[in-house]
This record gives C-alpha cells, sequence and structure tokens, in this order.
C-alpha cells in the first residue's frame, strides 16, 4: 500500500480506521525527514495491515499544532483514534516497526 498524503480533510478517515497507523509529520526542507522517507515508504509496501500517512507541516499546520509537532520529523502511532507512541528524529526502520508492533 502506498504512504498516503494526509491532510485535515481525510485525516478523521484515517484516524477512526481499525488498522494501526503511523503518521510521519515532515518537510520537504528537512534534511532528516528526507533520510526517513525512504523508510517510511518500505513500511508502507511491506506492512499492509498499517495505513502509513504522511503530513507536511508547512501544508497542513493545524494538523502539526493538534499533534504538539515541535520538532520534525516526528512519527506518531496511532490506534483505534488514539496517540499510542511519539518518537522525534530520524529513526531505523527496526525502531520504527518495533513502535508499530507496540
Amino acid at each position: 500500500m502506498p504512504v498516503m498524503v494526509v491532510s485535515k480533510s481525510n485525516f478523521n478517515t484515517i484516524k477512526n480506521s481499525e488498522k494501526t497507523v503511523l503518521l510521519d509529520f515532515y518537510a520537504d526542507w528537512c534534511g532528516p525527514c528526507r533520510m526517513v522517507a525512504p523508510i517510511i515508504e518500505e513500511i508502507a509496501k511491506e506492512h499492509p495491515e498499517y495505513i502509513v500517512g504522511k503530513i507536511n507541516v508547512d501544508k497542513e499546520p493545524a494538523l502539526a499544532q493538534e499533534f504538539a509537532v515541535t520538532s520534525i520529523p516526528m512519527l506518531v502511532v496511532m490506534k483505534n483514534g488514539d496517540i499510542v507512541t511519539k518518537s522525534v528524529g530520524a529513526r531505523p526502520k527496526s525502531q520504527i516497526l518495533s513502535m508499530l508492533k507496540g
């Protein structure tokens, strides 16, 4: 499954999914965000049991504010509409998968 572009308009559908959700808060100008991007893409392709979405903080400031994003990249794992865990900074694939498995 490809990475979804998440915006205010489709966020509630994603948030209320029965699947575990991984959200990547990023910006195009952010170096560490570009390092994490291919890992996020891999996880989306290899693990269809998860919904993987990217939120551009410059284009979606309301969502960034809702999640109290103060530094990027920030990864958020949600289950049943609730935040399970957050992580700031670039992470290796193994750590991101551990976050998803909870």
